[in-house]
């Protein structure tokens, strides 16, 4: 618990009103006031996301949508949709990036709860949500980190109970999660008995993952494609055993205070996002597997590599080597372990796209 938690009972005396991390969360974020909607910055101002480090990210991004245009059969209209899009540097990125062929065919969308921000590209069309009937590529970098979820903490008597928070991050201990909660935690983060252990409910973030998977299903005319999430998680292998709820402000981690003045974030456990789909179609449906891979191998597998430039380059032509030496130290950045190479990708394909096909050059054997 984080100081200024109380045992459960009685009335907050200063800030606010004691709630779930969840609806706290979803406020100090999303509410007329949130963070995402007032940031003037958008969140490259809070936190240096793979987008921000370098366009090499974009031009990888943009490679993929050209390897799932050419499962899916060079489809015209093409789609891409960029989740959470900050403030549309993503989309304008790809789109950029894009073969001049392709860019003709392809329809872009930023999904985003924030303003439309002024000077983006005009092919580039701003949502609050995301559409329905999508053929092509469905991307989420750092999406699922934002979706509030609830906290769950052991208490001194072996049960898992609701962490309450109020304005000022103070915390609480709640009722016991019961329900479709406690059912989550059982299959996906079970918590011993030992007193003060943690976990973040991923319940909601399941739902939503499934929600947006489903705009390729062919519900709404989708022709299928391949869905991409990408951030920080981990795995039912290795659960954090204290939970990873944080907050970010100004460049630097911070206390999670849920009042719209910082981001809030914990890491997602996306093996249980990755069976939500399937729970979602079946029986009806049988998708295809879902891969999970760390960022430094699905980039190398796009062409993001970090090898320097031979140095005979330099005496030939010292401005391209200069150019290709940058390019290195941006992939060695996004490729880096301990930093944002360690993101992890879910991979969803939906319909005739096998999503092992679309990144040949990635080794199965490597560390998960």
């Amino acid at each position: 618990m984080t100081p200024g938690t109380a045992g459960f009972g009685g009335a907050a005396e200063t800030g606010g009103e004691w709630r779930g991390w969840r609806r706290a969360a979803q406020d100090a974020l999303y509410g007329p006031e949130g963070f995402y909607r007032t940031a003037p910055e958008g969140p490259a101002g809070h936190f240096r996301t793979s987008v921000h480090a370098s366009p090499l990210f974009a031009g990888a991004v943009a490679r993929l949508l050209c390897r799932v245009d050419e499962a899916l059969g060079r489809p015209d209209p093409l789609d891409f949709v960029d989740m959470a899009a900050g403030r549309g540097e993503l989309a304008a990125g790809v789109l950029a990036a894009l073969p001049a062929d392709v860019a003709a065919r392809t329809r872009v969308y930023a999904v985003e709860v924030a303003a439309r921000p002024e000077g983006l590209d005009r092919r580039v069309r701003w949502l609050a949500q995301p559409p329905d009937g999508v053929t092509g590529l469905l991307f989420a970098n750092e999406w699922l980190d934002n979706v509030p979820v609830e906290v769950a903490e052991v208490d001194a008597a072996g049960v898992a109970r609701r962490v309450l928070v109020r304005g000022d991050g103070a915390e609480r201990l709640g009722e016991p999660v019961a329900g479709a909660e406690a059912e989550w935690l059982a299959r996906w983060w079970p918590l011993t008995g030992e007193e003060g252990l943690r976990a973040e409910i991923g319940l909601p973030r399941d739902e939503a993952w499934a929600s947006a998977v489903a705009a390729l299903d062919g519900g709404g005319g989708g022709g299928g494609g391949l869905a991409v999430a990408v951030d920080y998680a981990h795995t039912a292998a290795a659960r954090p055993p204290f939970g990873t709820l944080t907050g970010f402000r100004e460049g630097r981690e911070t206390e999670p205070v849920p009042d719209g003045s910082c981001d809030i974030t914990a890491h997602v456990a996306l093996d249980a996002c990755a069976t939500a789909h399937t729970a979602r179609c079946a029986p009806e449906c049988a998708p295809p597997d879902a891969l999970l891979r760390p960022q430094r191998e699905v980039l190398r597998a796009l062409g993001v590599t970090a090898a320097r430039p031979p140095l005979a380059l330099a005496s030939t032509d010292p401005a391209a080597y200069v150019r290709a030496l940058a390019g290195a130290s941006q992939a060695a950045e996004l490729t880096a372990r301990g930093g944002l190479g360690d993101f992890w990708w879910l991979l969803q394909p939906v319909g005739p796209v096998d999503a092992g096909a679309l990144l040949v050059d990635v080794a199965d054997d490597e560390e998960q």
